[in-house]
């Protein structure tokens, strides 16, 4: 009975543990995912948080916010029921302005909204085109557009018109139907490559136009970065004079941006701040050689030497500096590295279709390697309809532009780009000589930076830049307005070389009248007058544009501006 006594209470004081049930091991294992998603998440946004930090610095993280708060803010009060129907109506109202600007309106106006009947002749078509090419526009032909057309001259166009003639059908895609014009497109690739120091081994491409160039660069090193570091969240560093097309590739490629601010009065890009912006995501540096705002040249070699100690590609986007920038010596101006003679650049975009007076639609994107390369082509090996490659974003392109890009570039030469170096960057010369020293423009109007090569940027101290624009654009003058600050530039073309003085006098004309409405202005102020003109269509864009935190009211404007391009 001892026994048995001492073996029941034995039992009684062993505990046995029962199995617990299946429920009880899934919440712990949820609870337990759940807190490592939490870490995750934390770890992710502190490591957000500090890279944007140490990027922007504590107050520039602060103003960044305050930002993002306004705008946000703006927004909000954008949206509300009162104020969005009157906005509203004042968009449809400036957008109706726009299409009666932009489209033909009135008798006699035809329009052509499905296939005729009946072919027409050539009389027809023909005299339907003279008439559409009489249109009322800005005149290019007298040299009144700042930009846009580079060449115009008669001799060229014959001969494009030729090469266009003769290869008018031809597509690259297919080069052993085209062997011409992959000839052609080669050599143009090679040409460019040995205006810019290219070394051995260096590769290129043409697009059909900057924006393809610099979109291309820009996959280009998102594709390098993910294949050889595993980057799967892409950023890039631009100055923020830097073409639109980055922000445009940062849309489509999904990269994040970071822009750095290009102070006065050197209007370049701060090579301290792009530093700081530097992280294990960053794909990209880019600098302009020259930028399209300011017409000034970043610091390449300093990015050159940035690149090359963090490992990052830069991309040097020469696309206004085209066939420019590579002769200002031989031309007799003051110039600075930007090339591939910069060891650290391994991509530069440079546009044959602005100052190596090919026609639209031509551009160039050079590689310091053939492997850097690579990375733009895309390839379908296992497609039903074959295998596929082709270079960029088009399939099949203009065998025909080729032909005159490369009928435009031997009909030139390199004495001829050395002649329209020398005489379109002394005209840009004389535009700033005479802002900075003629009595009747230098109290009223401010060069912005040290421009080396074709545009000279202005803004004023004492009046408003854009009725100065609005004002040259009544005499018949197309220049370009700019924002952040308020300004407006001429990029000189050929055409422009020869009317520079009437642009120069037509300038100090607008210079005085602004000066007369101002004091106008300031009458009124003091009860002494009657009210002034209202201001013209730059000051009241750029005006809005300038003071509102949220540019939804501007993106609504623009896409109303292009929706007009495609009114019939």
């Amino acid at each position: 009975m001892a026994n048995s006594r001492a073996a029941l209470n034995l039992r009684n004081g062993l505990s046995i543990p029962k199995p617990k049930s299946t429920s009880n091991i899934f919440a712990i294992g949820t609870d337990l995912l759940r807190n490592i998603l939490f870490l995750l998440f934390l770890l992710r946004w502190t490591r957000k948080s500090v890279l944007q930090i140490r990027g922007r610095g504590p107050f520039g993280t602060l103003i960044d916010a305050y930002t993002s708060l306004r705008r946000l803010s703006y927004a909000i009060f954008l949206r509300l029921p009162g104020v969005r129907t009157q906005v509203k109506s004042q968009v449809a109202e400036t957008i109706k302005k726009i299409e009666g600007k932009l489209v033909p309106q009135g008798p006699g106006v035809s329009r052509y909204l499905t296939l005729p009947k009946e072919a027409w002749n050539d009389q027809q078509v023909s005299a339907e085109l003279e008439k559409l090419g009489d249109m009322k526009h800005t005149r290019w032909e007298d040299g009144r557009v700042s930009g846009a057309v580079y060449h115009g001259e008669d001799s060229l166009i014959n001969v494009q018109v030729e090469a266009f003639r003769r290869f008018m059908v031809a597509n690259p895609i297919h080069p052993d139907v085209f062997p011409g014009v992959r000839k052609m497109e080669a050599e143009i690739v090679a040409m460019v490559l040995a205006l810019f120091n290219a070394p051995p081994g260096a590769a290129g491409v043409t697009t059909s136009g900057g924006t393809e160039s610099i979109l291309m660069a820009c996959m280009s090193a998102r594709q390098k970065a993910y294949t050889e570091r595993g980057v799967t969240e892409p950023e890039m560093i631009i100055p923020d004079t830097a073409h639109a097309a980055f922000h445009k590739a940062a849309t489509y490629f999904n990269i994040k941006l970071h822009q750095v601010a290009c102070p006065s009065p050197a209007y370049s890009v701060s090579i301290r701040a792009v530093s700081r912006l530097i992280n294990s995501n960053t794909i990209l540096l880019v600098g302009s050689a020259p930028n399209y705002p300011h017409g000034i040249i970043d610091d390449i070699a300093a990015l050159s030497r940035l690149a090359l100690r963090r490992r990052l590609p830069l991309h040097v986007d020469c696309c206004l500096g085209s066939f420019l920038i590579p002769f200002l010596s031989r031309a007799g101006f003051p110039t600075q590295p930007f090339d591939f003679a910069l060891k650290g650049v391994t991509s530069i975009s440079c546009d044959t279709h602005k100052y190596g007076f090919a026609p639209k639609g031509n551009s160039t994107l050079l590689y310091r390697t053939a492997a850097l390369r690579t990375y733009q082509y895309f390839i379908s090996p296992d497609w039903s309809g074959g295998v596929y490659g082709s270079i960029g974003i088009a399939g099949s392109r203009p065998g025909a532009l080729i032909a005159s890009c490369w009928a435009s570039l031997m009909s030139v030469g390199e004495n001829g780009y050395i002649d329209s170096c020398h005489s379109i960057v002394g005209t840009a010369k004389k535009i700033e000589t005479a802002i900075r020293e003629d009595p009747a423009l230098k109290d009223d109007l401010k060069v912005m930076g040290k421009p080396l090569v074709s545009v000279v940027a202005f803004d004023s101290p004492t009046l408003n830049i854009y009725d100065i624009a609005d004002s040259m654009s009544a005499k018949g003058w197309h220049l370009n307005a700019l924002q952040n600050p308020p300004g407006m530039h001429v990029a000189v073309t050929l055409p422009i070389v020869k009317v520079v003085d009437k642009l120069l006098e037509d300038l100090a004309v607008v210079v005085e009248d602004e000066k007369e409405r101002e004091r106008v202005r300031v009458r009124i102020v003091e009860g002494k007058g009657k009210k002034g003109q209202a201001r013209g269509d730059s000051a009241a864009l750029y005006g809005v544009a300038g003071s509102l935190p949220d540019k939804s009211v501007v993106v609504q404007l623009a896409g109303g501006f292009l929706d007009t391009l495609y009114k019939a």
